[in-house]
Parts: C-alpha cells; sequence; structure tokens
C-alpha cells in the first residue's frame, strides 16, 4: 500500500486543528464536514495518481476556498458596454432609481399586497396593477403574471384547451432558449392551426381554416426576426375585422411590448400596446422587462370578458407575480403615466440620448487610457427580443493590440476589464475590444474610468 495514504490526516483531525476555529465560527459544522470529506477524496485521487500527500495547512487552505466558493455572491452588477440595450444576458432592462426604490421599500415588511385597507378586508393583487394598465392602453381589463410566455399559456388554457386557435405559418417562431410558440401553445391543450406560408400569409387563409372548433385568432409579432423580400402579413386591422365577421377574438404576442413610438428615436416602427388595443385585439401579450423597462413580468390586456375568465383560472395561481416585482412593474407604469419615460427609464434614457453626448463621453474613457485607442463610429443594437435589425447611431471606444492582428493582447484587455470588481462587459470584433458609452448610463462613467486604467501597463 503506498504509505503517502497514512499520511492523509482523519476529519476529526482536521476539524479539531485550531486553524479552523474561523471557519467553524463562520459555518455551520455540517457544511465543513461535507467539504472536508470531499476534500481528503481529493486527495485520495491524487495519491492514486501518483502524488503525494499535501500538508495539512494546504488542506485546510482548500476546504477554506471551497466553503467560501460555495457561498459567494452569484448575482453582482456589471457594466453593461456590449453595445445592446436590452441584453438578455446581462439582466435586460435595468430599472429606474424609482423602481428600485418601490420594491426595496415593499420588501422590508407587510403590505396591502391582497388587502383592500379601506374596506377591511380581503383584496386582490391585480388591483394594483389593472388601472394603470388600462390607463395606458385604454383596455377594459388587466393581469400581471410573471412572464410573458406564461401569460400566453394561461390565456390559452383558460380559453382554448381542446379547441383550435388558428395562426400564420410564418408567426410560428422561436422565441429563444429553444423556447417555441407551437410549442407553448401545445402545452396550454390548445391545437394550433397553422395557416399561409413562411413568407406569405392573407385574410382569406384564415377565413378558410376556420370552423366550430376555432375559438381564436392569433397573431406573434415577429419582434426578433425579420422578414424580407417577396412577403405579405396580415395587418393586425385586417386580423380584427376576419374576427369580428365570425365572432372570435384575437390574441395578440406583442412578446417585448412597447408604449413610446419608435420611430421618434430614428428606429424602425414597433407595434405599440395602445395601437394593439385600438385594433380591436381581444387580448394582448407583453413583457414588462424588456422596452416597457421595468422587472420581468408577463401583461395581459384587452377585454373584461377574456380577461375575468383568465383571472379565475387556477393556472393563474401558479403563475402570478409577487409583491416585489408587482411594486417596481407599477412604479415603472406610472413614469410612463407622467411623460418622463425618457428621463427616468434607462432604457429610454439610453434610446433617447444624442449622438453628440455620446461622443463626448466615449472621449472622456479614452483620455483615461495610456493604451492604443481611437473613437470610431458605431452602431447600438436595441436587443432583447425588440426592434429586429433595428440600431442607433453611437461612437464607439475601440481599443486594439500593438497590431491589427494582435487578438491575444486586446482578449487580454477584454478579462481584465472582465475582472474587475464590478465587470466592464465589452464586444470584441475584428480583432478589436469595442466599448460602447450608449449602454452605460452617464452615472457609471466615473467607474468605467477608474476601470480601464488597469489596463495601464498591460
Amino acid at each position: 500500500m503506498n504509505s503517502e495514504f497514512r499520511n492523509i490526516p482523519s476529519v476529526d483531525q482536521i476539524l479539531s486543528d485550531v486553524r479552523m476555529s474561523d471557519l467553524l465560527d463562520t459555518f455551520p459544522h455540517s457544511v465543513l464536514l461535507k467539504n472536508t470529506r470531499k476534500q481528503l477524496d481529493i486527495v485520495r485521487e491524487s495519491i492514486v495518481a501518483g502524488g503525494n500527500c499535501p500538508p495539512v495547512e494546504e488542506i485546510i487552505r482548500a476546504i477554506e476556498g471551497s466553503v467560501k466558493y460555495l457561498t459567494r455572491e452569484r448575482l453582482f452588477p456589471v457594466i453593461n458596454a456590449s453595445g445592446v440595450i436590452v441584453h438578455t444576458n446581462l439582466g435586460r432592462a435595468p430599472l429606474s432609481d424609482d423602481t428600485i426604490q418601490a420594491m426595496d421599500r415593499i420588501s422590508h415588511g407587510y403590505s396591502n399586497l391582497e388587502y383592500d385597507i379601506a374596506r377591511s378586508k380581503r383584496g386582490s393583487r391585480h388591483t394594483h396593477i389593472e388601472e394603470l394598465v388600462c390607463e395606458l392602453t385604454g383596455a377594459e381589463s388587466a393581469l400581471v403574471v410573471n412572464n410573458n410566455a406564461a401569460g400566453v399559456l394561461l390565456a390559452l388554457t383558460a380559453l382554448a384547451k381542446r379547441k383550435e386557435v388558428i395562426v400564420s405559418r410564418g408567426q410560428a417562431v422561436e422565441i429563444g432558449g429553444s423556447f417555441r410558440i407551437p410549442d407553448v401553445m401545445r402545452q396550454s391543450g390548445a391545437k394550433l392551426i397553422e395557416v399561409g406560408t413562411t413568407n406569405c400569409t392573407y385574410g382569406s387563409d384564415y377565413q378558410n381554416a376556420i370552423n366550430e372548433r376555432t375559438v381564436a385568432l392569433m397573431r406573434v409579432h415577429s419582434s426578433n426576426f425579420k422578414l424580407v423580400g417577396f412577403i405579405n402579413e396580415v395587418s393586425l386591422e385586417e386580423l380584427c375585422e376576419v374576427g369580428t365577421r365570425y365572432d372570435l377574438p384575437v390574441f395578440d404576442d406583442l412578446g417585448s411590448g412597447c408604449f413610446l413610438d419608435t420611430e421618434v428615436f430614428g428606429l424602425e416602427h414597433e407595434p405599440t400596446i395602445q395601437e394593439s388595443i385600438a385594433s380591436g385585439a381581444g387580448l394582448t401579450f407583453f413583457s414588462g422587462d424588456k422596452l416597457v423597462g421595468g422587472p420581468q413580468a408577463g401583461i395581459i390586456a384587452g377585454k373584461k370578458l377574456y380577461v375575468d375568465k383568465i383571472k379565475k383560472h387556477p393556472l393563474a395561481r401558479a403563475i402570478r407575480i409577487d409583491k416585489i416585482r408587482l411594486a417596481g412593474i407599477a412604479a415603472t407604469l406610472i413614469h410612463y403615466i407622467k411623460g418622463e419615460a425618457t428621463e427616468k427609464i434607462p432604457v429610454w434614457r439610453m434610446i433617447s440620448t444624442p449622438i453628440e453626448d455620446i461622443d463626448k463621453r466615449a472621449r472622456k474613457w479614452a483620455d483615461a487610457l495610456e493604451v492604443k485607442a481611437e473613437i470610431i463610429d458605431g452602431e447600438t443594437m436595441v436587443g432583447g427580443g425588440s426592434l429586429p435589425g433595428g440600431t442607433l447611431p453611437t461612437k464607439l471606444l475601440a481599443l486594439q493590440g500593438k497590431s491589427k492582428t494582435d487578438v491575444k493582447t486586446v482578449q487580454r484587455y477584454s478579462a481584465l476589464l472582465r475582472d474587475l470588481e464590478t465587470p466592464i462587459i465589452g464586444r470584441i470584433n475584428d480583432d478589436t475590444l469595442l466599448l460602447d458609452p450608449r449602454t452605460v448610463l452617464p452615472e457609471d462613467d466615473a467607474r468605467v474610468i477608474a476601470g480601464l486604467k488597469v489596463l495601464k501597463g498591460k
């Protein structure tokens, strides 16, 4: 038998070592016991592979590192200089100060979540949002759940189970992460009837598919892709006319959802929630955490007849929104009602920032550098499954290596910025590290400038 195995300390020997006292004061005995056994297993495997038993102090350091890594902060802030405003991987929409304060305030204690203070009896969490959504959209009623896919699933389960819903074949899309609209619809028990072709669908296609089992017509907005060339799409107004003719509701899944006219900011037109309701949609579905600019949520707005049925379905409880996000969505919607979205909501602040301001900030960033960099023209993507192909002009801080093909230096710059206490996330394109001020709020500029100084002498 390998003599090195005899040098392995026992579990009790390690746990009773004076060097473990600080850990024992911080972590439960059960956690340290489990990680000690795990570390000793690693030592045994190392000896089997021909290694030696490390000193006890080295084993204890490894145990300390293991438990501290286990209890590290998992979610932490980053600075998004990637050039994508609503970045799905980086948490989507940043929240306004008012929204953060509302969420923080409601998380500290009890609240009137489901309590009617005036009447001193049980209330409904839906009332805190419904009036705001109806005021903004013109809808008769509204409901908020935990995300948009959940809202679509709930509505179809409550209103279309074992019935048929007609949708254009060109709108049977994947919404990201391998989640597909047809799959979501099938989970509800509704039968999806696809009409038309990938590139062309007409009103007559819907009419020809309607039968006694049809309960709704559906439009799914192509919020994350764009068809070009020979195409024909049925407008929502035309689809609602078909629905009215056959006494069928139209369900309009907008995906991201938008309250403001994007064309004002030089972007392509994104269908607004108000337009959907005004066109006659029976139900309109949209997200709270993309172009709306709030915390994650799915919002359903539409006719009271349908919303009331949805509210009563058992699935509504399973996917209902919690009090903290409810407070955040309410605070975000109030920005729109006050007409202050472009001043208060970070997504719209970024979208509406003039290019001249972006240029000034990029040059301030460059002044902090002592490595090769220049300011170049670029494009910012809106992102987050909205405005496919839609970009805004920007100015980029471009960092290169010693030569145009010095990829290793550029990758090292990127790694150093990602390794900061508050990581700075850029993007590498054509062997150049690009940092976009448009996707960074001005109040974070000081942290960016301080972070860029880590590149000095690298």
